[in-house]
């Protein structure tokens, strides 16, 4: 039997995800070191919200009167076999890549944070830069273990039983984008494997996984690249794209002249000594894939003839000719196979981007308005309508006279639009953006839920009811009443918990 931890100094650390979403409050944390443990939490508990790593950028995983149940102690790898892996939800997106390489195998559609647990990024169908050649983490799981609510074990291989068997599966249709976490999934002769991933552990706790990986892990190039034009920027990012799987490139990152501000700001070029021109509009973080067998040296020869008259033909060298030919390859800072040092600082380069927002919002909120928050959006569209997404952006949060930063995954069409909030106007001002944003996405036919998922963020929940209406959150609540019908699992995240009858004013006779 699981512990209950009641103690105040303890929950205090649990009372809020990455979004710092307000309010959180808990009624007790339960640590299980086991399926059977996870399975008595639910059975005695009239509220659970289950959570890992807590990383959660939409409120997810901030309790509201919950009992916690965390995964962390549900760590173990158990098996890696040729190109599969089976680990337990607990383990963390770094444990389980050390362990891979070490076996000379890869696991590649991992979100950013590689301190999110294995469960959270099948609860989230977590995706981040390498989705653009990967997919999303739903692409490789193979099977899961699910705890429901009611305390029965589910033990699901991808292929061997349909949603259907179990519960209504919703009739509307997903937007054709690379990435979309949005609810509840649904399709045409669905897997029943797929009803679990991305929703958000509403629907049950998942307490082991079955991942598909690579036997043979890539060697990897990174190239960082600023330009003086946007224009141009995405010009060479749409060749990229095209050529993609000759040319190696998995992934293509960007962060905007603002974001790029931040750095200077900051001091992060000169910390990681990479040149960022106070003319750049806009840099793009490139990562080529090459055999496992490229050494540095090999690397370090395809970038110096790229401009021989008859290059050899690889990868490495049709990049670069590629930057040559955009006027970007005396603008790359480039990253050899081999050079981890290297690779993680133009990694951290980008990741400093976000943390320079995050640093602003929290110093506003601190010295301007306590009710400051962050304001920001993950949204995804057609690649060919992402230049008329990136100006609507300019022009509306110009309209406004709003700070704002906009970076993300630039191959897949998904950006992350974030305002630097100075007032609490500025936050209600960013959010109705945000909306009109979101709508507009939507009618471009894209998601503006691409990966971060929904959680408790009151916009996020609009945007999900534009995306599907109220007969598309209707199908979900079917979904949840048939598993979860105390509405016991994770309460309030996705869409509100509706009133129960009980609670529901009496109606107003009309005789006299």
């Amino acid at each position: 039997m699981a512990i209950l931890q009641r103690d105040p100094s303890i929950l205090a650390s649990f009372l809020e995800d990455a979004a710092h979403f307000p309010g959180g409050h808990a009624a007790a944390l339960a640590s299980p070191a086991s399926e059977a443990e996870v399975a008595d939490v639910l059975r005695t508990s009239a509220s659970v919200l289950p959570i890992g790593a807590q990383s959660s950028l939409t409120g997810g995983a901030t309790p509201m009167g919950d009992v916690l149940l965390s995964t962390s102690r549900l760590d173990r790898i158990l098996e890696i076999g040729h190109d599969r892996v089976r680990v337990q939800a607990g383990v963390t997106l770094a444990d389980l890549d050390a362990a891979l390489a070490a076996a000379g195998k890869y696991y590649p559609p991992a979100p950013t944070f590689t301190g999110a647990f294995v469960g959270g990024t099948v609860a989230t169908n977590a995706a981040g830069a390498a989705t653009f050649k990967y997919g999303t983490t739903r692409d490789w799981v193979r099977a899961l273990r699910v705890v429901l609510a009611s305390g029965d074990v589910l033990a699901i291989e991808r292929g061997t039983r349909k949603a259907a068997s179990l519960v209504p599966v919703p009739t509307y249709r997903l937007p054709r984008v690379p990435k979309c976490s949005a609810g509840y999934f649904a399709g045409d002769d669905m897997d029943l494997v797929d009803l679990f991933i991305g929703s958000e552990g509403t629907l049950g706790v998942v307490t082991e996984v079955t991942l598909r990986i690579l036997p043979e892990r890539p060697a990897q190039c990174l190239a960082f690249v600023t330009f003086r034009d946007r224009a141009q920027a995405l010009a060479l990012v749409e060749a990229l794209r095209r050529d993609a799987a000759s040319l190696g490139v998995s992934a293509i990152e960007h962060m905007d002249a603002r974001s790029l501000a931040l750095l200077r700001e900051d001091g992060v070029d000169r910390r990681f000594g990479v040149a960022i021109e106070d003319d750049a509009a806009i840099a793009i973080l490139i990562t080529i894939e090459l055999p496992a067998s490229t050494t540095p040296a090999e690397a370090f020869d395809d970038i110096g003839r790229a401009r021989d008259a008859r290059p050899p033909d690889r990868p490495l060298v049709r990049v670069c000719r590629a930057l040559d030919a955009a006027g970007a390859l005396d603008r790359a800072e480039v990253a050899v196979p081999g050079d981890r040092a290297r690779a993680a600082q133009l990694v951290a380069v980008r990741e400093a981007v976000p943390a320079a927002v995050n640093a602003r919002v929290g110093r506003a909120k601190q010295g301007v308005d306590a009710s400051i928050s962050k304001t920001a959006a993950d949204m995804i569209v057609p690649f060919d309508r992402l230049a008329a997404l990136m100006t609507l952006y300019d022009e509306e949060f110009a309209r406004r006279g709003l700070d704002a930063a906009v970076w993300g995954h630039i191959s897949d069409g998904n950006l992350h639009p974030n305002v630097l909030p100075r007032s609490a106007a500025d936050v209600e001002s960013g959010k109705e953006a945000i909306l009109l944003f979101g709508r507009e996405v939507i009618r471009m036919g894209g998601s503006p839920l691409a990966e971060h998922g929904v959680g408790r963020n009151p916009i996020k929940q609009q945007l999900l009811r534009d995306m599907f209406g109220q007969r598309g959150i209707d199908e979900m609540r079917a979904v949840k009443r048939a598993l979860d019908p105390e509405w016991k699992l994770a309460p309030g995240v996705l869409f509100p918990k509706p009133p129960s009858r009980a609670a529901r004013p009496p109606r107003r006779s009309c005789r006299p």
